[in-house]
């Protein structure tokens, strides 16, 4: 299959020609018949080729005329809340991506997910491999996460648990129940992109609230609430997306007194949880999921792959939730949840995060002291996590910087696509674990040299 497609790839094979018989097919490859026969049928399911019956096989439709601008990467989008995904996952394998927001593939438990995959297609019910999902989940996922919950002091029952495909589905359908375009939503400034590419989408206005080392700066945050009167507050409070820091206890006691009186609801994605040596303190721990929602997936510490998240939250709001997600999404990924519960509960998770925390933190020290060596000063260093945020040399455009490493095929993550009120030009985030390649600090140094 792979001789064919090449030769229709290089135009060798062109549209209308026909191929080799099966037979003289076979002859030339010195394979079976039937294994031609099975290349043929898949290369007819691609609509690469098709059959002409008492005629053979003949190439199908012209190709699709190739385009320079789809074979490297674009220069010319905007540094705004897309920027970073963009790049990051249209990013050819030849890429380096040090601006992602995951592991590489070889520092997750791929060979433990090999086995959840045989065990659930060796022993799964055929309707587990054909059937809709509960549109709550998985019960015993939900179980299983509702102990975990429990055992980080959040106490959650498993009827208070919505499994989701991932943590932006999560947010999005929490989105829909909670806020109505125009509605304000409070932010930390600097935040995971996605929050404002998200809320983009739903129209809400966006008001950031600056991040100290601590959490969000509290007279500022008390003043966005009596000037604003935003319906949500969006936040992590564990390893913050970009800048790592972590919620310090007086600031959730008070953050939380203060949405209490404003009646603020908060949303807390909790995605990096399991990175943590030592947990931070936790609003949904705090509040008892009464006005703070928990959200979170295993796409960073298991596989993006596999695509499942949870929200935990008030029983009334999940039971709303659940009638949206049938509207929205209609039902869960049972297999997905089949495969996470199988990979979280077969004894090596553990270990592997153990291992992960570590090697991490290897990564951190040698990530920092490298962009130290280039003049790059991070503005915390973060207790755990794969993420630095660092500010560049005075007068350098983070923006700018991008772009020219970007064409040098390295993708990185300028500070504004994380800000809201555009006030961090000369940051960057860094993936420490995407940092080990020389290539990185080198084309790094080019482009600031070149500004």
């Amino acid at each position: 299959m792979g001789v064919i497609h090449d030769r229709i790839a290089r135009r060798s094979l062109t549209p209308g020609a026909r191929l080799p018989s099966i037979r003289a097919f076979a002859e030339t490859m010195q394979v079976s018949k039937s294994t031609v026969v099975e290349a043929y049928d898949r290369l007819a399911a691609e609509g690469a080729i098709r059959s002409r019956p008492g005629s053979g096989f003949f190439v199908a439709a012209p190709l699709a005329p190739l385009a320079l601008a789809e074979i490297g990467p674009r220069l010319d989008h905007a540094v705004d809340p897309f920027w970073v995904s963009r790049q990051s996952l249209e990013a050819g394998a030849d890429m380096l991506k040090p601006g992602c927001g995951w592991l590489p593939a070889e520092w997750m438990p791929v060979e433990s997910l090999r086995r959840a995959l045989r065990g659930i297609i060796r022993t799964a019910e055929p309707a587990t491999l054909t059937d809709y999902g509960s549109p709550r989940g998985l019960p015993a996922l939900r179980q299983l996460l509702a102990r975990r919950m429990v055992e980080r002091g959040i106490e959650t029952a498993p009827d208070q648990i919505l499994i989701t495909e991932s943590c932006t589905q999560a947010l999005d359908l929490l989105c829909r129940f909670l806020i109505e375009p125009g509605d304000t939503v409070l932010v930390d400034d600097p935040c995971y992109f996605n929050f404002l590419a998200l809320l983009r989408a739903h129209r809400a206005k966006v008001v950031g609230v600056p991040l100290t080392p601590a959490g969000p700066d509290l007279a500022l945050f008390a003043q966005a609430l009596s000037e604003h009167r935003p319906r949500l507050y969006i936040t992590n409070s564990g390893l913050q997306n970009p800048t790592g820091a972590s919620l310090q206890p007086s600031v959730a006691h008070r953050l939380l007194k203060l949405a209490a009186e404003h009646g603020l609801i908060v949303i807390e994605d909790d995605i990096f949880a399991d990175f943590e040596h030592e947990p931070a303190p936790r609003l949904a721990e705090l509040d008892g999921l009464e006005r703070v929602i928990r959200i979170a997936s295993c796409s960073k510490t298991l596989s993006a792959s596999v695509r499942c998240g949870y929200i935990a939250g008030p029983r009334d709001w999940i039971d709303n939730l659940v009638d949206l997600r049938i509207a929205a999404d209609f039902s869960s990924r049972r297999l997905s949840a089949e495969l996470v519960l199988t990979a979280l509960t077969d004894g090596s998770y553990r270990k592997h995060m153990e291992a992960l925390r570590a090697r991490l933190a290897k990564a951190m020290a040698a990530t920092s002291r490298r962009l130290k060596g280039l003049g790059i000063e991070p503005w915390l260093d973060p207790e755990a996590g794969m993420f630095l945020w660092c500010r560049l040399p005075d007068g350098l455009d983070a923006g700018e910087v991008a772009r020219r490493a970007l064409g040098e095929k390295v993708v990185l993550a300028p500070g504004n696509a994380f800000s809201p009120s555009q006030t961090a030009p000369d940051f960057m985030r860094f993936n420490v674990a995407q940092c080990a390649d020389d290539r990185v600090f080198k084309v790094l140094e080019r482009a600031m040299r070149s500004e």
